[in-house]
């Protein structure tokens, strides 16, 4: 019963998204006004046919995962997104967690950026989402999961990014990072996985030991960086990120100089997308 209020729930609030609403063309006829499965499968970065069997109530406990993206895809309000956890037997994500649900309205803001590289992360730096200017720019992160997802983590421990970095910038990167994470733990106390995070990189990176240690201090700026794309070559940009006040979400958004060689490369890389100029290693 559970699973098939659950998938009645998914399907009716599929059919009330317009496809324009979540940027995404409505393409000739449609027999719905809403969402198709494969558009709603695409947004929330699963298959259609476990949409489907969501919706047919074939598919039983979705995981907290599962259930978050649904609710970002389908441009859930608070409580609905709510809603949607208990119908699937789970507890909502609480004040005391970090949170990872994308407004309605940050969505839209994000909807209006097809054609700039943005990604957004929660406050402990875990990719929620990335648009394909994004993903053509530093790597596709589609096949990422669990930690390989937060930006701390892949610095320290993974493989890192495509932005290059001076002495200062790295260290200045570092203790902002750290920072960030101590803030985190400190405002999101009942989070479990935020705290796995921290003991393992405290246990596994002496360089992140060493800062969380000595108490480092640091913010992230406004800043030019080099990315060092595979087959486009270095591209200078400026980089700014962007908080939601309330949630701790941070938008990252990449723009170059109008005019200059590197605009016209960033324009290459979001009309070519990911296809062709992904690097199999990210």
């Amino acid at each position: 019963m559970a699973a098939t209020e659950f998938g009645r729930a998914v399907r009716r609030w599929r059919e009330r998204v317009p496809p324009e609403a979540a940027g995404l063309p409505a393409g000739g006829p449609r027999r719905t006004t809403g969402l198709r499965r494969e558009e709603l499968a695409m947004l929330a970065g699963m298959s259609a046919d476990y949409v489907t069997r969501l919706e047919q109530g074939r598919a039983a406990h979705p995981s907290p995962q599962i259930v978050e993206a649904l609710a970002r895809a389908l441009r859930l309000s608070g409580d609905e997104r709510a809603h949607l956890f208990r119908l699937a037997g789970l507890a909502p994500p609480g004040p005391r967690t970090v949170p990872v649900h994308i407004t309605p309205s940050v969505q839209r803001l994000l909807d209006r950026l097809t054609g700039t590289p943005v990604a957004v992360y929660d406050a402990s730096w875990t990719l929620l989402l990335a648009n394909a200017p994004y993903a053509a720019l530093m790597g596709d992160p589609s096949g990422r999961r669990d930690d390989d997802r937060n930006a701390v983590w892949r610095h320290f421990l993974g493989p890192g990014t495509r932005a290059r970095h001076t002495p200062q910038s790295l260290r200045d990167f570092e203790a902002a990072l750290v920072s960030d994470l101590r803030a985190a733990a400190g405002r999101y106390p009942a989070d479990r996985r935020l705290r796995r995070l921290i003991a393992e990189l405290r246990t596994s990176s002496d360089r992140f030991a060493a800062l969380w240690e000595a108490g480092a201090v640091g913010r992230h700026e406004a800043a030019r960086k080099t990315i060092d794309h595979p087959h486009a070559g270095p591209l200078t940009l400026d980089c700014d990120i962007l908080t939601v006040a309330g949630s701790g979400l941070r938008i990252m958004v990449y723009t170059a100089e109008p005019g200059t060689e590197d605009a016209e490369r960033l324009a290459l890389l979001t009309v070519l997308g990911t296809q062709t100029l992904t690097d199999p290693a990210n």
